[in-house]
């Protein structure tokens, strides 16, 4: 559905994306991570057709968005970084221009604009001008005319941005619901958007690619992969507690919160930390809160991955 073969693309002596290749199946919801100027954005245009590749070939739907950039298009749904429309047309007159572009008309015209309208919650907006919308509502009009003409691939660059949680939970359900019938590829630098929607993830940094998995997978690179932390009622058992698991076989090395009564006791590989930590802490009589057995934490493999990129020359 969407096919990136040894991309790359330079401003001047600027190398934005650099033999970037990866392919996205139908079904896929593909999480497109990297720090700030990793090449996530310009990569996400690239497929768009907004700007053309300085080398290689994106595809959508086995149409090359540089020979074919018409059927590249009717084929993709995209939401730009920001979100940008024009700021002094209502959403209704904005989604009803964006009707017009993609060709819409008759019942199935209307019953697209009532769609996008209803899933996205617009109907209290529709006749204000963009220019007075909150941050969020601007965020759901930009998705709604991504959506608009139900294509079958959606690129979406940061598309939560702005929203409050509730309406998190609601874009990233509706994420999940569009799915089966779509591909869609998420620009985001919220880590916890991968769990949430994400079956894929690829990490890229100075425009190259680092990391192709699907989102446990690279939890299980982390180091506290097996990991398991425990929660106490009091602070006074900290001491007492670090010192029942440090002599735990199988761990590793006990860590403290700073500001919590909280242990994370980690785990050599293969280990099973969870019933020996429980029962040692039963034994010593220590009150739990919580006691939680860690997948690993994304956050902490993306910094490993992408710093060690940053560091080489």
């Amino acid at each position: 559905m969407i096919e990136v073969n040894a991309l790359s693309k330079r401003f001047g002596d600027v190398v934005a994306v650099e033999d970037l290749s990866f392919r996205v199946g139908a079904g896929e919801i593909l999480g497109f991570l990297g720090p700030n100027g990793a090449g996530k954005s310009t990569t996400m245009r690239v497929i768009a057709g907004f700007i053309a590749p300085s080398g290689g070939s994106a595809a959508v739907c086995g149409h090359d968005v540089v020979r074919e950039p018409l059927a590249a298009r009717r084929a993709l749904g995209y939401l730009p970084e920001g979100a940008p429309a024009w700021p002094e047309m209502t959403p209704r007159g904005f989604l009803g221009f964006i009707a017009d572009v993609r060709g819409l008309a008759g019942e199935h015209r209307r019953r697209r604009l009532d769609d996008v309208v209803g899933r996205l919650g617009l109907a209290p907006v529709l006749d204000r001008s963009i220019e007075t919308l909150s941050k969020g509502f601007k965020r759901r009009v930009g998705l709604a005319q991504a959506i608009l003409h139900d294509p079958p691939v959606l690129v979406l660059d940061e598309p939560t941005d702005g929203l409050d949680p509730n309406q998190k939970h609601e874009v990233r359900a509706l994420i999940r619901e569009m799915a089966p019938g779509k591909t869609i590829v998420i620009s985001t630098h919220i880590l916890e958007e991968v769990h949430a929607v994400c079956t894929r993830a690829i990490i890229v940094a100075r425009g190259r690619l680092l990391a192709d998995e699907r989102p446990a997978a690279l939890e299980a690179r982390s180091r506290y992969h097996g990991a398991v932390t425990a929660t106490l009622a009091a602070a006074a058992d900290l001491d007492r507690a670090a010192a029942l698991l440090a002599e735990l076989p199988g761990v590793t090395a006990v860590e403290r919160s700073a500001d919590e009564p909280r242990l994370t006791a980690l785990a050599a590989p293969g280990a099973a930390l969870f019933d020996p930590v429980a029962a040692a802490l039963e034994r010593g009589h220590v009150a739990l809160h919580e006691l939680r057995l860690e997948t690993g934490r994304l956050d902490e493999v993306f910094r490993t991955i992408t710093t060690a990129a940053e560091a080489q020359p």
